[in-house]
């Protein structure tokens, strides 16, 4: 039986269901999973592996709901730094035609490393293309070396340029193949016991990508097994008008008319959701990822989380792709959702109340994000689009997925002394000091222990600079 303390904590944010924060307490692992919480006095003083928390803050390990892992290999290319989503796709697609199996597993090593030092210890990746032999095997192998716990979506682009679609026609596949594989891999990974290393969902692309065919087939395939699905959706008014001259309806619309609502469903993006889609989401408990920083990378616009989460629509976090963002710190994510939340409630157009009394966008209302609020979309939100239950809060019983803040790192000076909860999303944001993901002790001391990183960072840069040079 292998056991971790994580010895008297300066607080614990355990985002359980009354989002209880502890102080001078501490946290018992039995293998993987939190045997007990509690004074730091009251639980015992030894284990396998002691972590003395004294100065740091303790939350659950975050969750990122969405992300394309082999694109950490095609980062600030120059041709793509400024276009929206389309254009930046045109540009991307025949270099990532050069995609080996060597750099998948390379590229989802280190955008799991850039994750796992952020304190996140769940991802999820949705690996769409599959050029030269590549399998979304290379990506599960890949994070059990790493130690990520990871959802992996078996992605998939079948509709090309000649067919009305977006990609190039070599980089589609068949879609008896893709259902094959995607069967197979299920078959194979998909785990469904608690505390679940590896699952598998079913992820067409997108509309503009694959058939309407293959998104109902996807669908039969996904609930036969009883995994989860996922795809892009009403990411900008391109993907507005596509849908509308294509489907002659709104991406929400198409969804609900193929069967892709429902609680075993999440959508990345919904920038563009409206009202009615908004609703029908909220009827369905249909998820969706929300990607801050790459709908601002690529000019997309803002997602109306606040209308969401209001509406009861369950929301979580995702960096998104590597080439899309250019980072993946998911704490940075929460940062920038907070932030955006606000911003987008200062825009809204003054509204006039029964009284006559004008009120104005930038009242107190903005603030209805709040710093806990944002830490909750990037843990228990996570795992609930996820459709995880046993990760996402600190409670015995629960997955060991832990990351503690050092709060006398620089972040946090002059803040950690009035709200060490708030300053992890209010002041800069900051790498862990220790991730823990299944209670296996995966960055200690803000340094992988799993991987050896620098050797990983000069074997993906030769890779990133040959894909390049390939396409040219």
């Amino acid at each position: 039986m292998s056991t971790l303390l994580i010895h008297n904590a300066h607080t614990i944010a355990t985002q359980d269901d009354t989002r209880s924060e502890l102080r001078n307490a501490s946290v018992l692992v039995r293998d993987g999973l939190i045997a007990a919480i509690g004074p730091a006095e009251t639980l015992p003083h030894q284990a396998g592996v002691v972590i003395d928390a004294r100065h740091h803050l303790l939350v659950p390990g975050l969750v990122n709901t969405h992300h394309h892992m082999f694109q950490s290999l095609t980062r600030a290319i120059p041709a793509v730094q400024n276009a929206e989503l389309f254009g930046w796709l045109r540009g991307l697609y025949p270099i990532w035609a050069g995609l080996t199996p060597d750099m998948v597993y390379t590229s989802t090593q280190v955008a799991m490393a850039e994750l796992l030092l952020g304190g996140c210890t769940t991802s999820s990746d949705h690996l769409y293309i599959y050029p030269n032999s590549v399998t979304l095997d290379d990506s599960i192998e890949a994070a059990r070396a790493i130690g990520m716990r990871f959802v992996a979506t078996r992605g998939s682009m079948s509709v090309g340029q000649t067919q009305g679609g977006l990609p190039p026609d070599h980089l589609v596949e068949k879609e008896s193949l893709i259902l094959q594989d995607t069967q197979r891999v299920i078959e194979r990974y998909h785990g469904t016991k608690h505390g679940a290393m590896t699952q598998v969902a079913v992820a067409p692309c997108s509309p503009f990508s694959v058939s309407r065919d293959l998104m109902k087939a996807s669908a039969e395939l996904a609930r036969q097994y009883g995994v989860r699905l996922h795809t892009h959706l009403a990411e900008n008014d391109h993907d507005i008008a596509y849908s509308r001259e294509k489907f002659n309806c709104t991406p929400a619309q198409y969804a609900q008319d193929l069967g892709w609502l429902g609680q075993d469903v999440w959508h990345a993006h919904c920038v563009k959701l409206d009202d009615e889609g908004i609703s029908l989401f909220a009827a369905t408990r249909t998820g969706v990822a929300h990607c801050p920083c790459s709908n601002m990378r690529l000019a997309s616009g803002i997602a109306p989380v606040r209308k969401m989460l209001a509406a009861g629509v369950p929301v979580g976090l995702g960096v998104d792709g590597s080439a899309s963002n250019d980072g993946a710190h998911l704490l940075g994510e929460a940062r920038q959702a907070m932030l955006l939340a606000r911003l987008r409630k200062s825009l809204e157009a003054p509204t006039v109340d029964a009284q006559g009394n004008t009120r104005f966008g930038c009242d107190t209302a903005a603030l209805e994000m709040t710093a806990r609020d944002a830490l909750a979309l990037a843990t228990r939100g996570g795992a609930e689009v996820l459709g995880r239950t046993d990760i996402g809060q600190i409670k015995v019983g629960m997955c060991a997925d832990m990351a503690l803040f050092d709060l006398r790192s620089l972040q946090f000076a002059g803040a950690a002394v009035h709200d060490p909860v708030a300053s992890l999303l209010l002041c800069a944001s900051a790498n862990a000091a220790y991730t823990v993901v299944n209670g296996r002790v995966v960055v200690q001391d803000g340094q992988l222990t799993t991987v050896d990183l620098w050797p990983l960072i000069e074997q993906h840069n030769a890779m990133a600079q040959t894909l390049a040079e390939a396409a040219r």
